[in-house]
């Protein structure tokens, strides 16, 4: 059997619910929803484009910790809570990819995202990444 690695970098918020950051199953990473906190937990401030950025910013974090980086990402699922913000989602998110390889991607337009912290919309990159050449998700 796979041993389990659980990825909590010393960096990120910790939130107060049962999930890990991320886990590491052989050449296979698994990240969670990760929201636009800081690693103190405010909510990033600004406008969706900086929660977005924050939000990237959080999941470099764990891709690094993981020894992975954004090439290896295999397949993403984005949740958003406005579909006017899907333009400009798309316009960061190609920033962290090279041109043309952009991974599998479901993007869903949400009522809401699990215990909001604010009455300004956030956003949330679910990520599902693979190490290796050969990914089964």
């Amino acid at each position: 059997m796979t041993p389990l690695e659980y990825i909590q970098p010393k960096s990120s918020f910790k939130g107060n619910v049962p999930l890990s950051l991320a886990v590491k199953a052989g050449e296979h990473l698994f990240v969670s929803g990760i929201p636009a906190f800081d690693s103190e937990g405010k909510l990033a401030d600004g406008d969706f484009t900086a929660q977005m950025q924050q939000v990237m910013k959080n999941i470099t974090t764990i891709l690094e910790a993981a020894g992975a980086g954004w090439e290896r990402v295999v397949k993403t699922n984005v949740l958003l809570t406005r579909q006017a913000d899907f333009a400009e989602m798309n316009r960061i998110y190609a920033q962290y990819f090279p041109p043309g390889k952009f991974p599998a991607r479901t993007t869903a337009v949400v009522m809401a995202l699990p215990q909001p912290r604010s009455e300004e919309h956030t956003s949330e990159l679910q990520s599902r990444f693979g190490i290796s050449y050969a990914v089964f998700c």
